[in-house]
């Protein structure tokens, strides 16, 4: 297999491999450092962290569907300064760039998280989380209007001097205003798409089949919607995009990349494979190789019509 340049960039921050973990599927990291080479990522994004310890949603709160799974986790954490004190003193120890989840009841919350993480020199960029829809108070409300999101990434954005991502909720009508909104305000990327809005219900007991009645849809099935949301997504905005949305295997990142993502997250998949990152990692580099391909950024938008059909 030949080399291939795996390095891309996501603002000021160069990875040595478009693939990184889907925030909330792989802990802070050290829940996969027995199958996982850390430093062979191109970046560990962490759960959500707030600014106050959450005790996330009751149970039962993950149900199977086909192609995925519901979760309702509702993004249980310790707080800000005990992820510092233990997971980030971790990871300090990691040869890996880490981008931490940052999550909030309000905006005042988000800023704090901010303002208390850029001090941490382990900490590569933030992804400010606007997307999830297992929680009453903040995350999705903020990621589906305009308005509402340009607040949180502007105030986001005078509290650190980070690489700013800003995770963005599938669950809107145009995906691609909101992407402009928060690239106006300051963001140096986005990450898409966070989990569908679901629902299970059980035939046997007629009740639904999480206690919070919904939850957030994630893997295969939703790839489609993914793909289509990044692609319009990419086009509509300068800053890089993060795509994310069932990537199981090369060929999905690949898929992600040629709709104009400049990296991937690799998410459910971790739950079925532990070691699903480093296999997409390889097959990445093998898909390039076998093609010609130089240099793996040269596949972001490659499928775009401006670019035409690349010759077989």
């Amino acid at each position: 297999m030949s080399a291939v340049d795996m390095r891309v960039r996501i603002g000021d921050l160069e990875l040595r491999n478009p693939v990184m973990t889907a925030s909330g599927t792989f802990g802070s990291g050290r829940e996969y450092a027995e199958f996982v080479d850390l430093s062979r990522l191109g970046a560990v994004v962490t759960k959500g962290v707030s600014i106050e310890p959450w005790s996330g949603n009751e149970s039962p709160r993950i149900a199977e569907t086909p192609c995925g799974m519901l979760n309702s986790i509702g993004l249980q954490n310790p707080g800000v300064e005990a992820f510092c004190a233990n997971d980030l003193a971790w990871l300090a120890a990691q040869d890996v760039p880490v981008i931490v989840n940052v999550v909030g009841h309000s905006v005042d919350e988000y800023a704090a998280v901010a303002a208390q993480l850029d001090s941490e020199p382990v900490v590569s960029a933030l992804e400010v989380n606007i997307s999830c829809p297992n929680v009453d108070a903040g995350g999705m409300a903020f990621g589906t209007t305009c308005a509402a999101a340009a607040e949180v990434t502007r105030a986001v954005r005078a509290e650190t001097r980070k690489t700013l991502v800003v995770k963005l909720s599938p669950n809107v009508t145009d995906i691609a205003e909101i992407a402009r909104a928060v690239e106006a305000e300051g963001a140096d990327g986005v990450s898409l798409i966070n989990t569908l809005l679901g629902m299970a219900i059980d035939t046997r007991t007629f009740a639904p089949k999480l206690a919070r009645g919904v939850g957030g849809l994630s893997g295969p099935a939703i790839r489609p919607v993914a793909v289509r949301m990044v692609w319009e997504v990419a086009r509509a905005v300068a800053v890089p995009v993060i795509g994310m949305g069932g990537v199981t295997c090369a060929e999905d990142a690949a898929e992600f990349m040629l709709a104009g993502a400049a990296a991937v997250a690799v998410g459910t998949a971790n739950f079925v494979e532990p070691s699903a990152t480093l296999s997409v990692i390889d097959g990445l580099e093998r898909f390039c190789a076998e093609r010609g391909i130089a240099r793996v950024a040269e596949l972001t938008g490659a499928a775009w019509p401006e670019r035409g059909k690349r010759e077989t």
